[in-house]
């Protein structure tokens, strides 16, 4: 059973930085694939970034060169850093864990930027 906890989410202004943390309950933490999405009000969840378990990193078009997800497998931890907020980054943010076909998600943390 995989439980994920996700932390860090504030009210913060245009041009603020964040990290988000996403706590990882359950075993193997290492082999899975470790996301994070976003959803704004009204929209539909979208994919922000992820990292596999060789560390392999993918992010969307509207964060690359801002936001960095990164992982302490010590720690069963996945982060999230975001720089330079814009208010169109104003969303709940979630993690999302996902191997050999099994897919989790935490129950977000929400993040809000003001102009």
């Amino acid at each position: 059973q995989v439980r994920l906890v996700e932390s860090g989410g504030s009210l913060v202004q245009s041009g603020g930085s964040l990290r988000l943390s996403c706590a990882f309950s359950g075993s193997f933490f290492s082999l899975y694939t470790m996301g994070w999405y976003r959803q704004a009000p009204g929209k539909q969840r979208d994919f922000v970034a992820h990292m596999t378990p060789s560390d392999s990193t993918q992010y969307a078009d509207s964060v690359k060169g801002r936001f960095s997800i990164s992982r302490d497998n010590a720690k069963n931890t996945v982060y999230l850093q975001m720089n330079n907020l814009k208010p169109e980054d104003t969303a709940v943010y979630y993690c999302n864990a996902v191997w050999s076909g099994r897919q989790n998600w935490g129950q977000g943390t929400q993040v809000v930027v003001s102009s």
